[in-house]
């Protein structure tokens, strides 16, 4: 189960960097998506802070349970309250906001099993 709980939390930190830098280049992409629900685009660098926390947090939480118990805990909040914000805009296209809420989930589970 180790293994497998490391496997998943590498590859969110992964996933997590490369949507916090999206949102802090002000990927294109990312910003279309964000219109479509109606949320400005001046979000775009805020809304990366808490993916790129959570990111360091699942990294120190390999030495610290606890803080990587945190940090997945609010990410499944965090992409729950995407996925939240696209169904209430009647967006029902497949984002990455259900992958990432998917592994969100899987990484806090794996941790709470370690």
């Amino acid at each position: 189960m180790a293994i497998a709980y490391v496997v998943v939390a590498v590859l969110t930190i992964a996933y997590c960097l490369f949507s916090a830098g999206a949102d802090f280049v002000r990927w294109e992409r990312v910003g279309v998506a964000m219109d479509t629900v109606g949320v400005p685009r001046s979000w775009m660098p805020w809304l990366g802070v808490p993916k790129a926390a959570a990111a360091l947090g699942l990294l120190v939480g390999f030495w610290m349970p606890v803080i990587g118990m945190a940090a997945a805990a609010g990410l499944v909040l965090f992409f729950g309250a995407a996925v939240v914000t696209h169904l209430r805009a009647r967006d029902y296209s497949f984002g990455l906001q259900y992958p990432f809420l998917l592994l969100a989930i899987t990484t806090l589970a794996l941790r709470a099993a370690v």
